[in-house]
């Protein structure tokens, strides 16, 4: 058995020596971990020994609020009048003004709260070790998340730190009955978790559920948000996302005041919100900012890029390549001669497009910024013209593969939208060996699909599918009502006890 093996059976022990031993073992080769000895009290017969990680502390606040005032400060006759009293507990009364400070007893928790960023105390004759709160390093700024910007409505964004997260989710809901538990997750990488939500209005059912599934979960390390995403999400195989989200401060509030459940990781700015619904990927923060008409309109837009998204080239290869016949008669007559001279069939110049759009996106999101949108736009005109003036394909693929990625845009959460771009191919295929009684069957195999598919026990298509006990929830789904008529919760997360497990 190893050092690392052994060290939650360790206890803090009174010698200084041997506690500063175990360290430098564990610690061995780190040059980033700092040990300073010090002789304190008025008789500067105290030894102590403040161990902390270089770049992950504030060294200020330590120096100014502990160790100078442990310099002359401590009194051993008060501990000799009270045997009783601890000396650790004497110096953390007398000594340290920190405001946040405790105990700890045995080395595993040093070396937890010390990867942590805090600062460990460890002071001869005493069998427990202080720690001292000085976590600071390097954050970045608070801006506008970039893939969620919005015409109207506040700019600022989550960022790596999870404390600050959760006071920027403070700032908007002032409300003791917030409640945050947090939890670790990962064996080596520790990585501190916050579940948050609403005690009066959060559903239970769906509390336990996220709660347990994040206490199941085994892993190394957890680097992202999207890890813990994938490991309690009910159906990993599903293309559907199944949690919703977002770097923004105002929808993780939002979802709070549904009753739905924020969870909150380290080192990541992308919290995330269960359960999700199919409607609430069409949702946009910026519908509630919006006058309710305008907003009304902008909704109904998306609803329409839907299907748009999934089907449009799939119906192109269909008519074109099985059934020309449904074409007005002129319609028809230019396809067929716009077809004369391409080599490809009609799926090829479908696939082979939406192969192109998908290459120009990737490619425009890895490169920086201010160049990356006028890449994009300037490759798609290019390709576009190009391979039409060659004669590869038809202008009419051209325009159906242009117009489908416009709609993809359209859709508000990025990772739903890559799900129905995904779906897009099947489609095509589908339509392709079948035309459009495969475009049928592939519909009739997603709503099928949507239809069993849950998460976290509450149904993906509510309340579209529950519309007579929870018409009440339509109000906000393709149409959104004004304001004064949203005070309800949605009923959809009234879940039947049992479920969500």
């Amino acid at each position: 058995m190893n050092i690392y093996q052994e060290l939650k059976n360790l206890s803090v022990d009174n010698n200084l020596k041997k506690n500063e031993g175990i360290l430098k073992e564990v610690f061995k080769d780190a040059n980033d971990i700092i040990f300073r000895n010090l002789n304190v009290g008025q008789n500067k017969k105290i030894n102590i020994l403040l161990v902390y990680v270089d770049g992950m502390t504030t060294k200020d606040s330590i120096s100014e609020y502990a160790v100078q005032n442990m310099m002359g400060s401590v009194n051993l006759e008060e501990f000799e009048k009270n045997p009783e009293k601890e000396l650790q507990n004497i110096i953390m009364q007398t000594s340290i003004s920190i405001t946040e400070a405790g105990t700890l007893q045995t080395i595993q928790e040093c070396v937890d709260k010390m990867l942590s960023g805090e600062t460990i105390l460890f002071i001869d004759t005493c069998s427990k070790a202080i720690w001292l709160s000085s976590r600071g390093w390097p954050l970045r700024g608070i801006q506008e998340p970039a893939a969620e910007t919005l015409i109207r409505g506040a700019r600022d964004g989550f960022i790596e730190t999870m404390k600050i997260n959760i006071t920027l989710i403070r700032r908007r809901i002032r409300d003791p009955r917030l409640k945050i538990k947090y939890m670790v997750v990962g064996d080596r990488s520790k990585t501190d978790i916050a579940v948050l939500y609403i005690e009066d209005i959060v559903n239970k059912t769906v509390l336990e559920a996220v709660e347990k599934r994040l206490k199941n979960i085994e892993i190394e390390a957890v680097l992202e948000s999207s890890y813990i995403e994938e490991m309690i999400e009910d159906d990993i195989y599903s293309p559907f996302p199944q949690v919703e989200n977002t770097e923004r401060p105002d929808a993780a509030a939002s979802a709070l005041l549904e009753g739905r459940v924020v969870i909150a990781v380290d080192n990541t700015p992308t919290v995330l919100m269960a359960p999700a619904t199919f409607v609430s990927f069409m949702q946009s923060s910026e519908d509630y900012y919006e006058r309710w008409l305008l907003a009304c309109l902008i909704r109904a837009i998306r609803y329409i890029a839907l299907p748009i998204v999934m089907l449009l080239p799939a119906l192109y290869v269909a008519v074109a390549q099985f059934h020309p016949n449904l074409l007005p008669s002129q319609l028809a007559l230019y396809v067929a001669a716009s077809r004369a001279n391409v080599p490809f069939p009609p799926y090829f110049e479908a696939l082979l497009m939406e192969l192109v759009m998908e290459l120009v996106r990737e490619a425009s999101l890895r490169i920086t910024t201010p160049v990356g949108s006028t890449i994009g736009l300037v490759s798609g005109l290019v390709i576009g013209s190009a391979v039409v003036e060659a004669g590869l394909i038809t202008p009419i693929a051209v325009i159906i593969v242009a117009l489908t990625s416009l709609s993809s845009f359209a859709i508000p959460s990025y990772n739903f939208s890559t799900s129905l771009r995904m779906i897009r191919f099947f489609f095509i295929l589908f339509a392709s060996i079948f035309g459009l009684f495969g475009i049928s069957v592939g519909l009739c195999i997603l709503i099928i699909h949507l239809c069993t598919l849950k998460s976290f026990g509450v149904p993906y298509l509510t309340p579209l599918t529950h519309f007579i006990e929870r018409r009440e929830d339509l109000k906000d789904t393709i149409i959104r009502p004004k304001i004064n008529n949203l005070v309800r919760k949605p009923k959809y997360l009234q879940v039947e006890k049992g479920k969500g497990k």
